[in-house]
């Protein structure tokens, strides 16, 4: 597996045979983990292609950084761990750069080429050694920006080509999105898949809970595969998110006149995906209800603590059995879904011009702003996509 090796206690100019930085060190985002509220700028050593072994190093200017409530909670010491060596973490796991360095043996990339960077690293299991470090059985993980890898929040990071992504300049504008896109698209890809299992399944008719950033992004998804799409949230419409649900030519549906269970799903389910994306483990439940008989209910929502509900465990139960349906989660992502994810944003901005720019809308200038990009994502109101501009 290529080593990371940005937190190297390096302090000489870093340079490669194919373009060069002359910056001993450069600035970035950190915290230290296990300490709440610890989020600070600092001095790190400036990576170099060198710092990838066999001569496949890439050096990327970060151009910008989307933060999400994975920066708030590893901030606030929920978890995260710093690599091994150092006692910080460099955050920031959704990237957008641009190559200035490259390796003697790097062939796929150029210096100058827009690229994303993948978040998750191998370990040692069956699964991450073909490929899919997303479906590891390891109980340690390595994910840049999270756990044991230091992320993107920084002025440059240096990578091995397997772990970046090419990006067309046609989506320079909007390529921070690609990383929740990924999540997105791995959920539908593997409900597909699931689905071969029936031998033929053409689902019309989709439901997304939630109208978040992946909300918005799933409605994207299934409307770009042509399905029929009811998209639930809790903010009564009309507002941003609503209005760019209706863009898509999806209907929009606020659970507050609403409920999942109430005339809405009688009259446009019942769903033969649904894609949970809410935060709320309640809403589980509610979707296993609105499911049609043969679908699928994909969840992508990480729910911490422990709370308890009262549900039709039997009904739930009968339903699912006598109606096939099928339950999966879906975490992170490997390069096959950033690839994928690349295709359908360049769909996207096909089919629904402008419509993907209009999800960033809090952009903040400079990783010395800090204090106001950790503000805005914790309490800007109307947030789509908070985001650092790292340079232009």
């Amino acid at each position: 597996m290529p080593t990371i090796t940005q937190s190297a206690a390096k302090t000489q100019t870093s340079k490669s045979k194919k373009g060069t930085t002359d910056q001993a060190t450069m600035k970035a985002i950190a915290v230290y983990p296990g300490k709440p509220d610890t989020m600070h700028l600092r001095d790190v050593p400036t990576p170099s292609p060198e710092d990838i072994p066999g001569g496949r190093g890439v050096l990327v200017k970060v151009l910008r950084v989307g933060v999400d409530g994975t920066d708030k909670e590893i901030n606030a010491a929920e978890y995260g761990a710093a690599p091994p060596g150092d006692d910080y973490l460099i955050t920031g796991h959704e990237s957008f750069g641009r190559v200035v360095s490259v390796g003697p043996n790097v062939t796929e990339l150029a210096i100058g080429d827009y690229v994303v960077a993948t978040v998750r690293r191998p370990g040692s299991s069956i699964y991450d050694q073909i490929g899919t470090y997303d479906m590891t059985t390891d109980d340690m993980y390595y994910e840049r920006g999270i756990n044991l890898r230091h992320g993107y929040l920084a002025e440059y990071y240096a990578d091995d080509p397997e772990y970046i992504v090419k990006v067309p300049p046609g989506l320079k504008d909007v390529a921070v999105l690609l990383e929740p896109t990924t999540v997105v698209e791995k959920g539908i890809a593997q409900a597909y898949e699931i689905q071969r299992r029936l031998r033929v399944w053409r689902p019309r008719k989709a439901a997304v809970m939630g109208a978040g950033t992946i909300g918005l992004l799933a409605a994207l998804v299934l409307r770009l595969r042509g399905l029929d799409v009811t998209v639930f949230g809790r903010t009564a419409a009309p507002y941003l998110n609503s209005d760019l649900i209706e863009e898509l030519g999806a209907r929009y549906e606020s659970t507050v006149t609403s409920p999942i269970l109430g005339e809405s799903c009688r009259r446009y389910g019942p769903f033969d995906l649904i894609f949970e994306a809410t935060g709320a483990s309640s809403v589980v439940f509610e979707s296993m209800r609105a499911l049609a008989k043969n679908g699928v209910l994909v969840l992508s929502s990480v729910t911490g603590g422990d709370r308890t509900i009262e549900v039709p465990a039997d009904r739930i139960n009968l339903e699912f059995v006598l109606g096939n349906k099928v339950m999966v989660g879906t975490v992170n992502a490997n390069r096959e879904y950033f690839e994928l994810g690349v295709k359908d944003m360049t769909h996207a901005e096909s089919q629904y011009p402008g419509w993907l720019k209009r999800l960033l809308t809090h952009p903040v200038k400079g990783l010395e702003n800090w204090k106001l990009l950790l503000d805005t994502l914790t309490s800007a109101k109307g947030a789509i996509k908070v985001y650092c501009e790292v340079a232009t």
